[in-house]
């Protein structure tokens, strides 16, 4: 059992928020779903808490209503392989939502993601220190989508 559980305050959209991720990620589901009784802080039947799986991750939506929304203080790193695994979560997570740099981006629902290609990590780890300043130029350079071949290019010197 996953000992740590990120839980996210929604207002009243958790249920629909897991149903989005789920729909991105592919690889999840919805596990259990609790609703408000007589006598609770929300509407009797509304959804309260909805846990749900990404990718063997478990999650915990809270519908608490409006005191509380989400900043980059928090946020989620996707590691993709391939500019095909950026372009898919990017586009999928950011429409409704808003670019940041740096690959980041806030989704319909105001949760912060970070984009990542595993290459640009390792551009940026290399112990060459001018192409691993190139690589990270480049990066601080990019606002919205990373594009692996022009952060492959910075890093070579191209």
């Amino acid at each position: 059992m996953q000992r740590i559980t990120p839980n996210l305050w929604f207002d009243t959209e958790a249920e629909e928020a897991a149903n989005f991720y789920i729909a991105i990620f592919g690889d999840g589901r919805i596990t259990e779903v609790a609703r408000y009784g007589p006598d609770a802080p929300g509407p009797e039947g509304q959804v309260m808490t909805v846990a749900f799986e990404l990718q063997g991750q478990r999650f915990v939506g809270i519908n608490g209503g409006p005191e509380f929304s989400f900043t980059e203080a928090v946020s989620f790193e996707i590691t993709c392989e391939s500019q095909e695994e950026v372009d898919h979560y990017w586009d999928a997570l950011v429409e409704g939502g808003q670019a940041a740099p740096c690959g980041w981006l806030k989704d319909k629902y105001g949760l912060s993601w970070q984009v990542t290609p595993t290459e640009l990590i390792e551009m940026i780890s290399d112990p060459d220190p001018v192409k691993a300043q190139r690589a990270m130029q480049a990066m601080l350079a990019t606002f919205g989508k990373f594009d692996i071949a022009k952060l492959r290019a910075a890093y070579d010197g191209a």
